[in-house]
């Protein structure tokens, strides 16, 4: 089972389970999320949704064994551009470890962020050779400032836990051991209000952040399109061990960044 699910008390807790892989997005984990979000965000029991990785990771981006194969995980998603259907109920991040590319797109998708120490974050698009399309160039700035989503997407180094804060891609750190009670804590705090009021300010964020953002995910996912016209799986698997090499050490000490 790719993703693990718990629901109580208005807050659904879902796990990226593929913790062998470090939670690597391979089609089927793709199509399960998509269609979890948007079953849990029909639920009249759920008020708000919790997203988290099986340790050690959050999730390492696209699974380089399919990118570099068939390559079919990089046609997954919405149509919208997103890698899941949006939302009208709040989503909340418990990042766990490593948010890697793919994963740190999944990351900026959350309304906000809860992390542990171990949670690192970066954007490796150039070092694998592919271009994002879930929203990244247009999120990332929105999160950490233009100059910085360009260090990092240009450089492909790591950003660790404590600047993540300092660059408020996260709302704040948590003891590993108590990262996901904290997170659920707040979700349930936000169970505890009026859901059509908490759905009503979502709404509300969307419609006014959507007048600068939509444009910037209809033209990045255009992007996409294009430049993987020339996409080539075997050159994807020639770099996977350099990249999962760098990846590894740069997530265990942040160095690089």
């Amino acid at each position: 089972m790719v993703l693990a699910l718990d629901v109580a008390d208005g807050v659904a807790v879902v796990t990226l389970n593929r913790p062998e892989a470090r939670n690597a997005l391979d089609s089927e984990l793709i199509t399960a999320l998509d269609t979890t979000m948007s079953e849990l965000d029909a639920r009249d029991d759920v008020a708000a949704i919790v997203i988290t990785g099986a340790d050690p990771a959050f999730c390492a981006g696209l699974d380089l064994k399919e990118l570099g194969g068939t390559g079919e995980n990089l046609r997954g998603g919405t149509a919208s551009g997103r890698p899941w259907a949006r939302t009208r109920k709040p989503v909340v991040g418990a990042v766990n470890g490593p948010a890697i590319t793919g994963g740190l797109e999944l990351a900026l998708q959350c309304d906000f962020l809860v992390a542990s120490p171990r949670a690192r974050f970066a954007d490796t698009h150039a070092r694998v050779g592919i271009l994002p399309g879930w929203g990244l160039t247009v999120l990332l700035p929105q999160a950490v400032g233009i100059r910085k989503a360009r260090e990092m997407s240009f450089t492909g180094n790591f950003v660790d836990a404590e600047e993540a804060l300092a660059l408020g891609l996260v709302n704040r750190l948590v003891d590993h051991d108590r990262l996901l009670d904290e997170t659920r804590r707040l979700a349930l705090d936000i169970a505890g209000n009026d859901g059509a009021t908490v759905q009503a300010f979502r709404a509300s964020y969307e419609r006014i952040v959507g007048l600068t953002t939509e444009e910037g995910f209809r033209r990045e996912s255009q992007a996409q399109r294009e430049f993987n016209v020339g996409f080539d799986p075997a050159e994807v698997a020639r770099r996977r061990a350099a990249i999962v090499d760098r990846g590894r050490a740069q997530a265990s000490d942040a160095s690089g960044t």
